[in-house]
């Protein structure tokens, strides 16, 4: 019974395996294995039954697969692995905006898609966000990613129903954490803790859900829908 965090030194995955590791083997995929000293310490000293770092790198699509085999018997999964990446670079550099796309969509379909097909029990965490909901002239690379992961998971947890094995879909909103510093956090912000407390209460359930995080983001996303074109293209990121 392992788990595995794809993105290792992740603040909301790192979050959510402290949760769940308590007697259980976890396996840090990162993609330099040396950085997940401090990750290890943790959540050895949360209860982990043990802990290593592997190599992972989102990009090459061919180690995906023995990456998420020779984990063991993966029961819990969290692919929490991502880039903001430079949205004026993207712009401009077709290879920035392809960056982007490559680790923060591509390469997420691609593990889901092996962990769909190689886990037999347990659940799987996927991270959409608000930002794929109506993608924004500011962030409108990034949020293509996570437009078209979120469709996917809705795609993929339809595949897994009647099975042993369960997707939590996490939307939340802007997350402060290492990702984002900086940045002015916005309206509804959440912390890698919240998030990670939402989704491992939602992995109660017998189905695969999604989450919006905080749950009154829901109300937001539904009134982003009718904004004038006019006005979104001016929004903020």
């Amino acid at each position: 019974m392992t788990v595995l965090l794809l993105g290792g030194t992740s603040d909301i995955g790192g979050e959510v395996a402290a949760r769940v590791c308590p007697g259980r083997d976890v396996v840090l995929a990162m993609r330099n294995p040396s950085a997940g000293t401090e990750a290890e310490k943790r959540l050895l000293e949360r209860g982990a039954k043990s802990v290593r770092s592997v190599a992972f790198e989102a990009t090459d699509f061919a180690s995906h697969r023995r990456v998420i085999e020779d984990a063991g018997d993966v029961t819990t999964a969290i692919v929490a692995f991502g880039i903001l990446g430079d949205q004026a670079k993207a712009e401009h550099d077709e290879a920035e905006a392809v960056r982007i796309a490559t680790v923060d969509y591509t390469a997420q379909i691609s593990v889901l898609t092996v962990l769909a097909d190689t886990m037999k029990r347990g659940e799987i965490f996927a991270f959409s966000s608000i930002a794929g909901w109506r993608a924004r002239r500011a962030n409108y690379v990034y949020g293509s990613t996570k437009a078209g992961l979120d469709a996917f998971c809705q795609g993929l947890a339809d595949r897994l129903h009647g099975s042993a094995v369960k997707l939590i879909t996490a939307r939340p909103g802007f997350v402060i954490g290492s990702m984002t510093e900086g940045m002015t956090p916005a309206v509804m912000s959440v912390t890698p803790d919240v998030v990670a407390d939402a989704v491992v209460h939602a992995a109660q359930a017998q189905t695969s859900t999604t989450v919006w995080i905080p749950r009154r983001l829901r109300a937001l996303a539904a009134v982003m829908r009718v904004v004038p074109r006019a006005l979104w293209r001016r929004m903020p990121r």
